[in-house]
């Protein structure tokens, strides 16, 4: 970061200020002062919140565990410190000890077409009207996330190709499923289906995503592509 003495966070190069480096290099790339900058949003009249946090830090030898046990009154004699910025500190530091006594949340596994039609079945199987959906799945093929795409009246919907690639990068999906409901019970793929699941298929392959099923679910059955020969 370049010295900027005792300049305001906003007269600092964009690349140098917290929150655009946050976006632009990702959370990981931030110092623990400067994600306590983000926290107490500005300093003191000789100081940025850069700064502020930084001597905040030295005064516990830069450690987190001892920030945490600082009260509102040790906090607040740091200048620039008032009340309503020591009890943001406070929340943040107790939201991370929850958050290690905390247990993951267990990701569905998708290990065959069944479990990712028996995942979303509950969502659309017995829908009067197409959705489509689409699980981002990890390494373990196990769910990140899932997104309802589109919905549609009693023939079809329309997706947006473009945004299901966005989602992907976003989420850093490894894999992808697709899955729409045919709200007349017929689990035959029409022309349409076929039509954009290739479409998907090779947006995805451009961005190295593979899509390993897309799926047609109803209340009583599903049909796959992938377990069908039609990837």
């Amino acid at each position: 970061m370049g010295n900027y003495g005792k300049l305001g966070i906003k007269a600092w190069a964009v690349e140098d200020r917290p929150r655009e480096k946050m976006i632009n290099r990702g959370i990981s790339s931030l110092t623990d002062a400067e994600l306590i900058a983000i926290l107490i949003t500005s300093g003191n009249s000789k100081e940025s919140a850069v700064e502020l946090s930084r001597r905040i830090m030295d005064s516990v030898h830069h450690n987190l565990h001892e920030l945490g046990k600082l009260n509102c009154d040790e906090l607040k004699r740091f200048r620039g410190i008032g009340e309503a910025k020591a009890i943001t500190l406070i929340a943040a530091m107790e939201l991370g000890r929850r958050r290690n006594q905390s247990q993951a949340l267990e990701k569905a596994q998708i290990r065959e077409s069944k479990d990712a039609a028996n995942y979303l079945r509950p969502e659309i199987g017995d829908l009067a009207y197409e959705e489509f959906w689409v699980l981002f799945l990890n390494r373990q093929n196990k769910v990140i996330d899932k997104q309802k795409l589109s919905q549609g009246g009693m023939t079809g919907t329309v997706i947006d190709v473009r945004l299901v690639m966005k989602l992907a990068l976003e989420k850093h999906a490894i894999s992808l499923i697709f899955c729409h409901n045919h709200p007349s019970g017929n689990l035959e793929p029409s022309d349409a289906d076929k039509k954009i699941t290739r479409q998907l298929k090779e947006a995805a392959a451009l961005m190295e995503i593979p899509v390993i099923d897309h799926l047609i679910v109803t209340q009583s059955g599903f049909f796959s592509f992938a377990d069908e020969g039609m990837l």
